[in-house]
């Protein structure tokens, strides 16, 4: 598998290890909630792993002390809709105090060009990192929009988090937006004539919400 300039593979066991669950087509509508969750949470670490600390004075029940603390604004996670919504509460369990902003995108059956239907956002955007979560990155047409408009509403640091990636999203969403980098728990072998990630583990979003 090639390099990616940009990407980062979380290659940790415990991701490796839910992400092989995630695959098997045996696994439950709730298990594959549970584990979608908790690799959110996991990559929620990596992404966020060089925020910038400041130090502000604490009293211990000792003694008191100087100590780390994360400066600036509140994060925002933006989810796309709908699948993005199963790695958000793994997102929050870590950065409870974080903004949230939705994107409503669905692609197009025919064309496959992602279009939008909702869009929310917190203000200041501009002052804030922003962290696009989706499970799957296929074709990039979704991700790519989202960022897109991320951008248009004043978002200035912008960080994709993926569960799933295939090298033809990758190259698309990194040869569009060459400023937002990108995390993942795996990159597959590519896309099927149908655009879905192969050997992948098929729609997040059915699979999350037990739909067809």
């Amino acid at each position: 598998m090639r390099g990616f300039t940009g990407v980062t593979v979380v290659d940790h066991p415990l991701v490796q290890h839910k992400l092989t669950r995630l695959r098997d087509v045996g696994t439950s509508t709730k298990t594959f909630r549970e584990l979608v969750r908790e690799i959110a949470t996991l990559l929620c670490y990596e992404v966020t792993r060089d925020l910038v600390l400041t130090s502000r004075e604490v009293t211990t029940p000792l003694e008191t002390t100087m100590a780390p603390e994360i400066a600036g604004k509140k994060l925002v996670f933006a989810s796309i809709l709908r699948a993005g919504e199963g790695m958000l509460d793994g997102m929050l369990t870590l950065v409870p105090s974080a903004r949230v902003a939705h994107i409503g995108l669905y692609r197009d059956p025919g064309t496959r060009a992602a279009v939008e239907y909702y869009l929310k956002t917190p203000d200041t955007l501009a002052e804030r990192q922003v962290i696009v979560v989706d499970p799957m990155l296929a074709t990039g047409g979704s991700a790519r929009a989202a960022i897109e408009r991320l951008k248009e509403e004043g978002a200035r640091d912008i960080r994709f988090v993926c569960i799933l990636a295939a090298p033809e999203g990758l190259d698309a969403v990194r040869g569009e937006h060459p400023d937002v980098p990108i995390w993942t728990a795996g990159i597959d072998r590519g896309l099927d004539d149908h655009g879905y990630i192969r050997p992948g583990l098929g729609d997040a979003g059915d699979r999350l919400y037990g739909t067809r």
